[in-house]
């Protein structure tokens, strides 16, 4: 289909069509004899399970357990790795990774490459663009590694409209594949849809996104990254003290990240007011107690209004919430309610 459709029907086709986008991501590539050693010890997940064309969700960690990255790992061979992330996190995460490798033999290069997203569920299993035949391409190779969840190599660059590899994407009941390449054509068949129906079930599926629900402060628990990102049966790793000791302890954390259903449009930023509580316990007032902020805001076909944010622990789910501008103080209060549920989002 030419030219982007509307958000309404971009949503559909991304819920239950065949959609495609250009999406925003960074890919720093990893490779050298000391690669899977090196990656092993500064991510959280365990990537020498990885097989040729796997792929995992992994955290890049300060020494003091916070974010310093959430990456997809790829591997494309024996001692090569793609680890891919959101637009702007390239350069810190390539800074980050640098920074430790005093005596290793890794080369840490950012590529300039693009990503196609596709999303639906009526997408075809494996792109017709790709060729199916056994094609080295940076150690990877096409066959039977995408029908089993793994990555997929492009058998030429032209015939697969180009795109290199091929990585599947999962998170929350949003499912489909990324197209990675130097340059990657939209695939034929697609509806191409805008960043608008995109953001709606990024944050339906409570996708967390640099710079809106991630930054270096960041308890990797608090995000609800840990299940699908860390290993815990791994050697040690950067950062891992916090994780296992939160995790020891029940991953009981200040704040969680949860879905909002919001009466109305809100900004990133704003307030999560609970009017009920007071600011000093035994000192009733009319402001209420601030008990979050609101990270990602977008409006959804099927629930309307939807958010993404962090909620204290006192919260429970299904508490309702004012919702403050930033700036608002006192009784400057504001006609959007947020109700607090788990994420994905299916609005019961």
């Amino acid at each position: 289909m030419s030219g982007i459709v509307g958000q309404d029907e971009g949503y559909s086709a991304l819920r239950d069509g065949f959609a495609a986008f250009r999406l925003e991501r960074d890919i720093v590539r990893v490779a050298g004899p000391d690669a899977q050693g090196y990656l092993q010890g500064q991510t959280s997940q365990d990537v020498a399970k990885l097989d040729d064309g796997d792929w995992a969700w992994a955290l890049v960690l300060q020494p003091q357990g916070k974010l310093d990255a959430f990456v997809r790992v790829l591997r494309l061979g024996h001692d090569e790795f793609l680890l891919d992330t959101d637009a702007g996190m390239g350069p810190p995460l390539l800074a980050r990774l640098s920074r430790f490798q005093l005596r290793t033999k890794v080369d840490i290069d950012q590529l300039d490459w693009q990503v196609v997203a596709v999303r639906g569920a009526d997408r075809p299993e494996r792109p017709a663009q790709l060729s199916a035949s056994s094609a080295a391409v940076g150690g990877a190779t096409a066959g039977g590694a995408a029908a089993a969840g793994g990555a997929a190599a492009a058998g030429g660059a032209a015939a697969a409209g180009g795109a290199t590899v091929v990585v599947p994407f999962e998170w929350g009941g949003l499912a489909g594949y990324d197209l990675f390449g130097p340059s990657v054509a939209m695939p034929p068949g697609a509806t191409t849809v805008d960043a608008e129906a995109y953001e709606a079930v990024r944050v339906e599926a409570g996708f967390p996104r640099h710079g809106h629900e991630l930054d270096e402060r960041t308890i990797p628990a608090e995000a609800g990254l840990v299940e699908a990102s860390v290993s815990f049966t791994k050697g040690c790793y950067t950062g891992q003290e916090l994780v296992a000791r939160i995790d020891s302890r029940g991953s009981n954390v200040p704040r969680r990240l949860r879905g909002l259903l919001l009466s109305g449009p809100a900004d990133s930023g704003a307030r999560l007011v609970d009017l009920a509580a007071a600011e000093v316990p035994g000192s009733p007032g009319s402001a209420g107690k601030e008990v979050g902020r609101l990270t990602s805001v977008a409006r959804s076909p099927r629930l309307g209004w939807v958010g993404l944010g962090y909620v204290g622990r006192s919260v429970e789910l299904g508490a309702t919430l004012a919702v403050r501008d930033a700036g608002d103080e006192g009784d400057n209060r504001s006609d959007v309610q947020a109700r607090v549920q788990l994420l994905p989002l299916s609005g019961r």
